[in-house]
């Protein structure tokens, strides 16, 4: 299944899901679908892997969010779920990079960008994320590339 599309991955999943009747797992994969298809009904055209990618990275970002705020206001029950949520969208993500990989690609960035300070943060990020997408948090990333351009 390497082969498949992500949006075929994601189909299949749906369907395994409604064979072995495991409801939790069927809404979330269908809500993953439903928001896929959104933006291709919005957009009016096929999303690639690297589009659908970046929509299951935004839904883990926003479960991140919540089971936070869910943790801060105490209501467990629903953080576990946002939780749920996120085991089930990080299936269809790449593996996740190490410290040691993002530390390299953050200085290879710096190199090839030619950057200096804080100024060039917005490049060597822009440089950054195609190749991290789906591979690590987006917060995380930004913190280690301040914490090196002020080296």
């Amino acid at each position: 299944m390497a082969d498949a599309s992500l949006k075929d991955q994601l189909n299949n999943a749906v369907k395994d899901a409604m064979r072995n009747k495991d409801k939790s797992r069927l809404v979330t994969l269908r809500m993953a679908q439903a928001a896929v298809k959104q933006i291709e009904i919005d957009e009016r055209r096929e999303l690639s892997d690297e589009d659908v990618l970046k929509v299951l990275d935004k839904m883990l970002k926003q479960r991140r969010d919540a089971a936070s705020q869910y943790d801060d206001a105490g209501r467990e029950e629903l953080a576990d779920k946002e939780r749920a949520e996120m085991v089930i969208i990080e299936e269809f993500m790449p593996a996740a990079l190490t410290e040691d990989d993002l530390d390299a690609l953050i200085r290879a960035a710096i190199r090839s960008t030619d950057a200096k300070g804080m100024q060039d943060m917005g490049r060597v990020m822009n440089e950054l994320r195609p190749q991290v997408t789906g591979r690590v948090d987006m917060g995380h990333l930004s913190k280690k590339v301040r914490s090196a351009l002020a080296e």
